[in-house]
């Protein structure tokens, strides 16, 4: 709500009507704090594209090393940092036959025989 108050001088926001405090926030900058928060985004533009050139460069320089050539060592990158964490599926089968069911259906939903 800073924006606002930063911007259009309210800071009473209670005063005016949703719809209006939502036609002003889409008066402000792309990288508002408002609008950020609208667009469930931590980092503004400018932010993600260097995280992306010094992930890139990391890379870059790391692929000249004997580790990349072996696989190992690769480097952290500073946007898997700033990822949500992605929800892992776990399927728990009580028989072989619960498996083979489960695989079967699988098989079909993608189209294989």
């Amino acid at each position: 709500m800073c924006d606002l108050a930063e911007t259009y001088q309210i800071y009473d926001l209670k005063q005016l009507p949703l719809t209006k405090v939502a036609a002003f926030s889409l008066g402000l900058k792309d990288d508002s704090r408002i609008k950020m928060k609208m667009r469930n985004q931590k980092f503004d533009l400018n932010q993600i594209l260097l995280m992306s050139v010094a992930d890139n460069l990391k890379l870059l320089l790391w692929s000249k090393t004997k580790d990349a050539q072996k696989g190992r060592n690769k480097p952290v990158l500073w946007s898997s940092l700033f990822e949500e964490p992605k929800e892992k599926k776990e399927i728990v089968f009580n028989s072989g036959e619960d498996f083979e069911k489960e695989r079967n259906r699988l098989l079909k939903k993608g189209g294989h025989n």
